[in-house]
């Protein structure tokens, strides 16, 4: 059904609308929960690339991408490259949305995984 959704998207809006964006992501974590870590890579970095070119670097759903991504990565037991997109999310999002926001505490809460992992 994903594939499905995400071709739709494709068709209507175009590879690079945000909400085309997001469906790739979405099929990425998907990918990324049934073990296919290979593919669902590629989606997250697809997703990433395409939001850094269209939303910025900064924008919120950038940094979701790049914390999608570093999901993947620590669920291969990748830690150092988990650790690593997780920090930078975390700075960025404490001070491009504040210590309290949900997504803030959010990604200090997986880095808290990441290194005790």
């Amino acid at each position: 059904m994903y594939c499905r959704v995400l071709e739709g998207y494709e068709k209507v809006l175009g590879l690079e609308h945000p909400d085309t964006l997001t469906s790739v992501g979405n099929l990425g974590l998907l990918l990324s929960r049934q073990g296919k870590y290979k593919e669902a890579e590629a989606m997250h970095q697809r997703d990433l690339k395409g939001s850094e070119k269209v939303l910025r670097l900064e924008h919120p759903d950038t940094l979701t991408s790049m914390a999608n991504l570093a999901l993947t990565f620590w669920r291969q037991g990748r830690w150092k490259e988990a650790e690593d997109l997780e920090m930078w999310v975390m700075e960025t999002r404490k001070r491009v949305l504040g210590y309290k926001h949900l997504a803030t505490l959010m990604i200090m809460g997986n880095l808290a995984f990441t290194l005790k992992s």
